[in-house]
Formats: structure tokens, C-alpha cells, sequence
């Protein structure tokens, strides 16, 4: 028999029914309450409100738990890669030989953009930043296929075309993105190499000679987009399911993700630790003092990529990341004093009591910037490739949304605090 909750408002008694996961998470159901008490909930920041149900993605942050589909993610890690775990995030399973051989064919085949496209990215002034050019590409993409720019969820055959599309294409986007901003050619995709490598191919080989791909740079990215396919209902995957809501077309719900995913509260932490680190290497400092100042409330100096919103323990994709992060530096040989600088925090943030007794570990931002910098990724970047790497989730909870029959359009209210009863007075009678 399921829990009901009561409210006691104004002298009355009302039953809220109630709401449990299938790994014991709770929720009081008040999708009726304004019809029934003319009372909303408030809830600034939706903190403690769950805007749907999902399948794709579980958390428990006091134990450090993260799991797509319901399989951990330190397995996906790995035994996995970025592409199949897609599929998983996407679809709801793994793939057997036969869909992961069309998943992957689909995605070889449609990572060409249209050629008229380039005329779009001549458009961007020089300098223009990465995301800027990603959001609005994406949305051009769209406009050379009729089908999308007329959809109409359940009577568009070509779903699994689209999904393959925008996987494969934002990745070349983002690599013409980036050459773009920096006056270079733009390099095409090749046929024969795989996701990764391809993304890295387009954006460092240049027309003369292709850049070398080394297998240990290929895992570490993968790697980095694995972690960051999906986390549950975060700010982007919110703004996602929220313009999908409206029924807007898979490609416009996603540009909308990246928007929203562009803030430094957001996908710009994992910059924010490179930029902390070229603070404490412009002052001379190796970490210590900085160390020293975070600890102080009154320095105005914060500690970036260590804590987490949602892991109140140590972050499940930091302890995988660190592993690589070790392995890739170990193997690059690469001398880098805001790499010693790097190190010598998470030294100090692991062993210092004051950090360890606030469970401020450091979390997957802190070492996936790390690894994007030893492996030649360009700071304005780093926030592409969190783009790239949850397209995934966006596009299964875009996917989940259309699914569900019920679904209609998303409209959080407000409590409205404004001027009560006011009037127009006309220009000359204003003070």
C-alpha cells in the first residue's frame, strides 16, 4: 500500500499521494495541488523538486553513486567506450553486434555537413568563441533537412538518423568551431578512423600532414566523453527537456542544451580550474599559498574543481578520471608548472583536515581539465567538449519526453511579488 502525505492548510485537511523510485527514492506528488488547495509549492533553484521521472540515470550523492541505466559507471569506464555507451544512455540497453555495427555505421555516414554550411562559419567574426559558433550551427544543421524542420514526433521514421546525425556532426562542428576561431583550413573527417580519433584529426591535422593520433590521447578523451553523457536532471538536461516540452525539433532542444551548458556555473568548471591555476602560476605561487587563502572566508579565494552539488562524498567519475589523468601525463612526458601546480593541490586537499572534514575532494572538473590541457585542448574548448560528450543524455531525455503520452508542455509557476494595482500615467504628468 503506497504512503500518502497530508497537508494541513487553512483549517484543512488535504491527502497528497506519494511517489518511490525503483531504487527507493521518494516524492511527495503535488501535480494536483494548485487545482485542489489554490496553493503552489516554491521551491527557488528546484532544488528539492523533481521535474519528471526517468529511466536514463541515477545518482545517490551521499554515497557517491552514479549509474546509466543502471549499470555503474566504473564498469562502463572500463570495459566501455563513448560510442556504445551512447547507445545504452540513448536506446536503454546495450547494443548487440548487429545495432552497434548500424549505430556506427550511421554515425560514419552521416558526420559530413552540407558544403553550404561553410558560408555560415565565414559569418563568425574572428576570435568568435566555440560555443557561441556550436549553438548556432547546430540549429543551422537543421535547416538543410525538410523532414526535421517539419517534425512531428511519432510520424518521423528517421529518429535513429537524426540522433546518429547530431552525435556525429557536433563533433565536427565543434572541430571547425575551433579552426574557425583561430583562422585555420578546415579539415573534413575521415571515413576510416573512429569517433575520437576523428574528432582530434579535424582538429589538429592541417592540409599538408595529419596529426598523429596516439592511442593513449584517444582513450583519455573517450574517456572524458563517457563520463559526461548524461547526469540526470543538471541545468542543460533541464533546459533540454524543457524547449522538447514544446515539441520543438531534436536539433533546436539540443542547441538549447549547449546554451545553457555555456555558463561557468555549469560546463565552464572545468575551465575555471586551468584559470585558477594560471593565477597561482602569475603570482609566483606553487599552491601553497593559495591553499592557505582557501581556507581563509575573508580572502576572496575559492579552491575550483573540488566539491560537488550533488556528491556529498567523493565523486565516482573522479576516482576513474585521476586514473587516467596519472596514466596520460605519465605517458605524454609532458613538463607543464601548472600541471606541478595541479598536483600539489590535490595533494594538499586530499591530506588536509579541513578539506577531507568538508568532503571537498576533488571532483571530475578538476581532472578532466587537466587532461584536456596535456593533450593540446585549448582552454575556450573545454566547455565543447562537455557539450560534446552529453549529447547523449540530451537527446534520451529528449527521446524519453516525446515518449511519454502524457507529456505536455513544460509551465513553472511563480509567486508573483511585483506592484499590486497600478495605472498608466501619461509622459507630462511623470515625475
Amino acid at each position: 500500500m503506497s504512503k500518502e502525505a497530508k497537508l494541513e492548510l487553512d483549517g484543512k485537511s488535504y491527502t497528497l499521494p506519494t511517489v518511490t523510485g525503483s531504487e527507493g527514492e521518494k516524492a511527495v506528488d503535488v501535480s494536483a495541488l494548485r487545482a485542489t488547495t489554490n496553493y503552489i509549492t516554491l521551491d527557488d533553484g528546484y532544488g528539492n523538486t523533481g521535474s519528471c521521472t526517468s529511466k536514463i540515470t541515477f545518482i545517490d550523492g551521499d554515497e557517491g553513486i552514479l549509474r546509466y541505466r543502471g549499470i555503474p559507471i566504473e564498469e562502463l569506464a572500463e570495459k566501455s567506450n563513448f560510442i556504445e555507451t551512447a547507445y545504452l544512455i540513448i536506446y536503454g540497453d546495450l547494443p548487440n553486434h548487429a545495432q552497434i555495427k548500424r549505430f556506427s555505421d550511421l554515425l560514419t555516414d552521416n558526420q559530413f555537413l552540407h558544403e553550404d554550411m561553410k558560408f555560415h562559419f565565414q559569418g563568425f567574426p574572428s576570435g568568435a568563441h566555440p560555443m557561441a559558433i556550436l549553438s548556432a550551427m547546430i540549429n543551422a544543421a537543421s535547416c538543410y533537412d525538410e523532414d526535421l524542420m517539419r517534425w512531428q514526433w511519432g510520424k518521423t521514421k528517421q529518429f535513429d538518423v537524426y540522433v546518429a546525425r547530431l552525435i556525429s556532426q557536433v563533433r565536427t562542428i565543434a572541430a571547425y568551431s575551433y579552426r574557425k576561431s583561430k583562422g585555420l583550413p578546415l579539415i573534413y573527417p575521415k571515413q576510416n578512423y573512429k569517433y575520437t580519433a576523428n574528432f582530434l584529426h579535424m582538429m589538429f591535422s592541417n592540409p599538408y600532414e595529419d596529426f598523429e593520433i596516439k592511442p593513449e590521447v584517444v582513450k583519455a578523451l573517450d574517456l572524458i566523453f563517457l563520463l559526461h553523457a548524461d547526469h540526470e536532471q543538471n541545468c542543460s538536461t533541464s533546459t533540454v527537456r524543457m524547449v522538447a516540452s514544446s515539441q520543438a525539433n531534436l536539433f533546436a532542444s539540443c542547441a538549447a542544451g549547449v546554451c545553457a551548458l555555456w555558463g561557468p556555473l555549469h560546463g565552464g568548471a572545468n575551465q575555471s580550474v586551468i584559470e585558477m591555476l594560471q593565477q597561482i602560476h602569475r603570482e609566483g605561487d606553487d599552491g601553497s599559498k593559495f591553499i592557505t587563502a582557501a581556507k581563509d572566508k575573508n580572502s576572496g579565494r575559492k579552491l575550483m574543481g573540488f566539491g560537488h552539488r550533488v556528491y556529498k562524498n567523493y565523486d565516482p567519475r573522479a576516482k576513474i578520471i585521476k586514473v587516467a589523468c596519472d596514466e596520460v601525463l605519465s605517458k605524454l612526458h609532458i613538463t607543464d608548472p601548472l600541471l606541478d601546480i595541479a598536483k600539489r593541490l590535490e595533494e594538499s586537499a586530499l591530506n588536509d583536515s579541513y578539506f577531507v572534514e568538508r568532503k571537498l575532494y576533488p571532483n571530475v572538473d578538476f581532472y578532466s581539465g587537466i587532461i584536456m590541457r596535456a593533450i593540446g585542448i585549448p582552454v575556450e574548448m573545454f566547455t565543447v567538449m562537455f557539450a560534446i560528450g552529453r549529447m547523449p543524455g540530451w537527446i534520451a531525455n529528449y527521446k524519453e519526453i516525446m515518449d511519454e503520452p502524457k507529456s505536455r508542455i513544460y509551465r513553472p509557476r511563480q509567486v508573483y511579488t511585483g506592484k499590486t494595482i497600478n495605472h498608466y500615467v501619461p509622459i507630462h504628468d511623470r515625475k
